[in-house]
């Protein structure tokens, strides 16, 4: 069982600590309050070098005392590391820290009046019997993302029209195999193929991307519906489905050869939380994601 579905660590996680998930890549960059506070826990930890990745679970205290960390997977090495924190902290009175500061370098916020879109993607077969609990996880998995939408594509898409741009943004990070870490996205000139339109709302379409040397792509069919109410995008439901193939630096492990694979996008109504995050695309040059 992983780490975050396992009974035990629920009930602390909810009971005893004050959960925070966050993007360390942002974080330990940031020159700002939240980039201080968050590099004064990791400097007290083995992850110091803030030119490589500080991923990993922590536990500290609201002044940023580090009182545990692990970047274990199973539950049992997490649960050790939350027990001997609890046994290490003392309760006490903190000053508030203000939050004076905040690096636009790195700030992401969606589009004003436009729209966010729950993306899913899993592969749906070609793995080998897994070996142990953990890869049977990895083979499992369900990779969540989202998917920005501009004012003007959301005003094309309520005049039933489904906008080039967003065609292209949709192939180019979406339509990756993120169920294992983090993928790499797509080129521009990696995209062969793509065909997206909508008609008396149905969405139908074809896409083909691949890296030049043919080692990674992903090649399949895309279907869905919109519909608009009274001037509003009431529905836009897509899915994506074909065959993957090759792996990423973070995403090795992946089935041999080409396997099915499908993604769904589905508007957001900001009940869930995940809602607000960027879209892992958004990361580096954000112009490269418009």
């Amino acid at each position: 069982m992983s780490n975050f579905s396992n009974p035990k660590v629920i009930e602390l996680l909810t009971t005893k600590f004050v959960p925070v998930a966050l993007d360390q890549w942002y974080e330990r960059r940031q020159e700002d309050t939240c980039g201080d506070f968050y590099r004064k826990i990791m400097k007290q930890g083995s992850r110091t070098d803030f030119e490589q990745t500080t991923q990993g679970k922590y536990a500290a205290t609201a002044d940023g005392t580090l009182l545990g960390e692990t970047n274990h997977f199973a539950a049992e090495r997490i649960l050790k590391m939350m027990n001997a924190a609890l046994d290490e902290f003392e309760p006490t009175d903190i000053e508030a820290i203000a939050k004076d500061t905040i690096d636009d370098q790195f700030a992401r916020v969606a589009p004003e009046n436009g729209l966010v879109v729950r993306v899913h993607c899993k592969i749906l077969g070609g793995y080998e019997e897994p070996e142990n609990e953990r890869q049977r996880i990895f083979q499992q998995s369900i990779a969540r993302d989202n998917l920005w939408i501009t004012e003007q594509e959301k005003r094309t898409l309520i005049n039933g029209e489904f906008p080039k741009a967003l065609a292209v943004r949709l192939a180019r990070f979406n339509l990756v195999d993120n169920t294992r870490g983090e993928p790499p996205m797509w080129d521009a000139n990696e995209i062969v193929e793509l065909e997206i339109s909508a008609r008396d709302g149905v969405i139908r379409g074809s896409v083909h991307v691949q890296t030049e040397n043919k080692k990674r792509g992903f090649k399949g069919e895309v279907f869905g519906h919109l519909d608009s109410q009274n001037g509003s995008l009431v529905r836009l439901d897509l899915v994506a489905k074909g065959e993957f193939w090759g792996n990423g630096t973070y995403t090795r492990k992946g089935p041999e050869g080409k396997f099915p694979i499908a993604m769904t996008f589905r508007l957001a109504d900001g009940t869930d939380p995940a809602d607000k995050v960027a879209p892992q695309g958004t990361k580096g040059w954000l112009p490269n994601y418009w």
